[in-house]
């Protein structure tokens, strides 16, 4: 009876393999770094480099109405102004002065701010300063000539309060 049990216990030498048996696999250990050859360096493993995020292209902006329109009258008087030796460009800006609190200001400048909006219309160009835009949204500019003054004036559908006599206005 001995004998048969012992025929059942695995034996506590080498094993044998028989050539039917696959050969057994074998599992590299993960849990130390290879090694580098100069033993003065420290031994860190570097991560792997992170994927590059898709790059979406921006949106741009396009307005389905200008900014400022402009008449025919002053787009004349635009093309005169801004045709000399040195063609400049026109900026259309607000400041605080007068009775109401805005006024028109108009200067010329070699060329537009980094903000600036860019209006063009029959070939003449006129910039709309940033700060100034949304006082002037949605104006329609235009050239009064009479026997005291010429002057541009502005149909501004934003006014909310104007003084008497037209200088300033009231966003």
């Amino acid at each position: 009876m001995m004998s048969a049990l012992s025929s059942e216990q695995p034996r506590a030498g080498p094993s044998r393999q028989s050539a039917s048996d696959p050969p057994p696999v074998v599992i590299p250990s993960t849990t130390t770094p290879p090694i580098s050859s100069d033993a003065a360096s420290p031994q860190t493993v570097a991560r792997p480099p992170r994927a590059p995020k898709a790059e979406r292209p921006r949106p741009t902006i396009k307005s389905t109405k200008a900014a400022l329109t402009i008449t025919p009258g002053a787009v004349q008087r635009l093309r005169a102004l801004t045709s000399g030796p040195t063609p400049q460009l026109l900026r259309i800006g607000v400041r605080n002065k007068g009775c109401a609190g805005l006024s028109y200001h108009l200067e010329y400048v070699d060329k537009p701010g980094k903000f600036d909006e860019v209006v063009e219309q029959d070939g003449v160009k006129v910039l709309i300063d940033s700060k100034a835009l949304f006082s002037i949204i949605g104006s329609e500019m235009d050239w009064h000539e009479d026997a005291l003054s010429a002057r541009f004036a502005f149909k501004n559908p934003n006014i909310k309060d104007a003084c008497g006599c037209g200088e300033s206005f009231n966003v």
